[in-house]
């Protein structure tokens, strides 16, 4: 399981780390799409086979826009990229350029993906869940979750 936040930089090559308790989990490539929320999202390819598998199934999946639009979101900006011997990876502009991602980042381990976040953006996203995490949880609770 995917979990935990670690910060890290990118470097003038627009490399950056992969977390080690990542990279053992995850294996040598990785596949990395725009996200949401102003994320990129990071999954191993046996999850990024199934994800997309689902994007792509049913038989109006092409004929509905709604589908086609987050298909293209999802599966038109994602890129494989590999992950070198000392556990470096390559962001492409274009989709540092999505993400707003700086120099400072974020990884956050959500289950089964990696979230990359610029280090601003997600300080302040944080702090607004956490200011509303009790509604939240209630929200959740309501709704039949334990």
């Amino acid at each position: 399981m995917l979990i935990g936040e670690y910060r890290h930089t990118i470097d003038d090559k627009n490399r950056l780390s992969l977390p080690s308790k990542f990279r053992k989990e995850m294996g040598e490539t990785v596949m990395v799409t725009p996200g949401l929320d102003s994320c990129l999202f990071i999954f191993t390819v046996k999850e990024w086979e199934r994800i997309s598998g689902h994007l792509s199934a049913g038989e109006s999946s092409i004929l509905q826009a709604d589908n086609r639009g987050f298909n293209r979101f999802l599966l038109g900006g994602a890129v494989e990229a590999e992950v070198d011997a000392v556990g470096r990876m390559l962001i492409p502009e274009h989709l540092r350029e999505r993400a707003r991602l700086k120099t400072s980042v974020v990884f956050i381990g959500v289950r089964d993906r990696v979230e990359l976040w610029d280090e601003a953006v997600w300080d302040e996203y944080r702090r607004g869940v956490e200011a509303k995490a009790d509604r939240l949880a209630e929200k959740l609770g309501s709704a039949g979750m334990k």
